[in-house]
């Protein structure tokens, strides 16, 4: 079963503070672009992987037009608060609905997209889920089947370079541009370099697997991948890659999401999200 950290009190009420919690999607930089991964959803069927708090689901809904929402989460809070949410928005019509599934569990796999359910849906969307499976390429296997010739898997996930290190961390270094000498003469009104620089240490990229980490609470669990890997669980699902960016933020993205530069003030130092999409060939 995998890891249930958003029910443990200290991380949900760390994660609740968040600024894409708080306003939802217009505190979510990354989500201009995402958003363009998608098709078109008018009376769409779309599958929600790892929905949270229900925020993309409801948009896809109320703004993309979609016809019905199923989303799908382990953790009893997220559920919780999507479901509230759903109802304060006006939304009790059936057209959104929210399920508990354990994404990791094979057997929960099974059940969730059946055999049967050949050709379902017309979208899979997933944000910021998929790092915390183990078994993503059954997964992802699974998705394949259930959605309709055409159809349209797009996620976001934490970019392999945050997931990679052993101890991730921003380290301070002596930045090799600062000239003291130049910096003691700004006649011409240049640039001022800092002494010191911010760099992401980078081990052990290609030893994929299981990390702990510490993010709102110790003793976080991530399973870490290659960009090469991603790329290929789709590509070996039958999926046509359409679409990938490896996310770092720019001025209109973070124009409504200022917070984000006061949390994460080295952003432009390494990508923050691998993006993708991928469709169904048609038949």
């Amino acid at each position: 079963m995998s890891q249930n950290i958003y029910d443990t009190p200290d991380f949900f009420a760390g994660y609740s503070q968040l600024e894409r919690s708080q306003i939802g999607l217009d505190g979510v930089p990354e989500w201009l672009r995402l958003q363009t991964f998608l098709p078109p959803l008018q009376n769409a069927q779309v599958l929600d992987l790892g929905c949270g708090m229900g925020w993309y689901s409801r948009w896809m809904r109320t703004e993309g037009g979609a016809a019905f929402v199923r989303g799908v989460d382990l953790s009893e809070n997220m559920l919780s608060r999507a479901r509230e949410m759903t109802d304060k928005a006006g939304i009790q019509d059936g057209s959104v609905v929210f399920e508990r599934w354990d994404l990791d569990d094979l057997e929960a796999q099974r059940r969730l997209l059946p055999e049967k359910d050949n050709g379902t849906y017309d979208v899979v969307f997933s944000a910021l889920a998929l790092h915390y499976l183990e078994n993503l390429t059954e997964l992802v296997g699974h998705i394949q089947h259930v959605l309709k010739p055409g159809g349209m898997f797009v996620f976001s996930a934490e970019h392999p370079i945050l997931t990679a290190p052993s101890a991730p961390g921003f380290v301070e270094i002596p930045n090799p541009k600062f000239s003291a000498e130049s910096n003691n003469s700004d006649a011409e009104g240049k640039r001022r370099e800092k002494q010191t620089r911010n760099i992401w240490p980078l081990d052990g990229y290609f030893h994929e697997g299981l990390r702990v980490t510490n993010w709102l609470a110790p003793g976080v669990r991530k399973h870490h991948r290659t960009t090469t890997t991603y790329v290929n669980i789709l590509l070996r699902a039958g999926f046509e890659l359409t679409a990938f960016d490896e996310w770092c933020p720019n001025e209109e993205e973070l124009e409504g999401a200022l917070s984000w530069v006061k949390e994460f003030p080295n952003t432009w130092v390494r990508p923050d999200f691998l993006l993708m999409a991928g469709r169904k060939r048609a038949l």
